[in-house]
C-alpha cells in the first residue's frame, strides 16, 4: 500500500537538502584552503604545483569509496571539477591575485 505524501513532506526534505547544501559548501572550503595551503608548500619545496597522479589517486579514491545512488562517473565529474577550481585558485595566487 503507498502512503499519502503531503506538502509537508516535500518542504522537510527541501530543508534537508538546504542543510546538506551549507555543509558540502563548508566542507569545500575547506578542502579549498587545504589545497591552498599545499601548493604554497610545495612552491616553497620547489615542487610543481600540478600532480597529474596524485589527482588519479584521488579519483580513484572517491569512486571506490562511492555507495551511490551517484554512478563513479558522476562522482568522477565532480572531483574533476574541484580539482580544476582549485587549480585555478592556486594559480591566481601564484600570480599575484586572490583566489
Amino acid at each position: 500500500m503507498k502512503s499519502v505524501c503531503s506538502p509537508e513532506d516535500v518542504k522537510r526534505r527541501r530543508e534537508e537538502i538546504d542543510r546538506l547544501d551549507a555543509e558540502l559548501v563548508r566542507i569545500l572550503n575547506q578542502r579549498a584552503a587545504l589545497a591552498l595551503d599545499l601548493a604554497q608548500v610545495k612552491q616553497q619545496l620547489g615542487w610543481e604545483i600540478r600532480d597529474s597522479e596524485r589527482e588519479q589517486q584521488v579519483l580513484l579514491r572517491v569512486t571506490g569509496a562511492n555507495p551511490g545512488p551517484f554512478d563513479h562517473r558522476g562522482i568522477k565529474r565532480i572531483f574533476r571539477r574541484i580539482i580544476c577550481e582549485s587549480r585555478r585558485m592556486e594559480n591566481e595566487l601564484n600570480h599575484g591575485g586572490r583566489p
